[in-house]
């Protein structure tokens, strides 16, 4: 497959973190699709873990004293929402994450009343930008005619 892989590396799975599809035919980023939602729960398991490590020296990790874990059940639970308020008033130490905060998302939907902040940093940036790349060659498979008019798409 001739999907771009960024320099660091990584397991198969965490490369969804650091990949850019350039130059690559839509069968090939249909199979990586497929590769990827055919481990997902491996594919989720890796990139957690990742995630943990590269934010090992967080204010958040240390204060639960995690031990190095990356299962789904130890990290549930905590309310985080006072540290994101912290980093959404200026506070630029490394609370929840050891890369900056590059832009805050909103929930579209309340909780408590309030939609909820959520801190973004660069590499969700490029796993963005890498989702909204391989929505196109599922579209053309499954619309007929696509590629003969016009497309509008919004993004909220």
């Amino acid at each position: 497959m001739a999907i771009k892989e960024k320099s660091s590396p990584a397991s198969d799975a965490g490369k969804l973190l650091r990949l850019t599809p350039g130059g690559v035919s839509d069968e090939e980023l249909l199979q990586f699709i497929e590769e990827m939602t055919a481990n997902a729960d491996r594919v989720q398991e890796t990139v957690l873990a990742e995630i943990l490590s590269q934010n090992s020296g967080t204010e958040y990790l240390r204060r639960y004293d995690l031990g190095g874990a990356t299962d789904r059940a130890t990290l549930q639970g905590q309310d985080i929402q006072p540290d994101i308020q912290r980093i959404a008033n200026g506070d630029r130490s490394p609370i929840l994450s050891g890369h900056p905060i590059t832009e805050f998302l909103t929930s579209s939907g309340t909780s408590a009343g309030e939609r909820k902040l959520m801190p973004t940093v660069k590499d969700e940036l490029d796993r963005r930008q890498l989702l909204y790349s391989l929505l196109m060659p599922v579209m053309k498979r499954h619309v007929t005619g696509l590629d003969k008019g016009r497309l509008f798409t919004s993004c909220s």
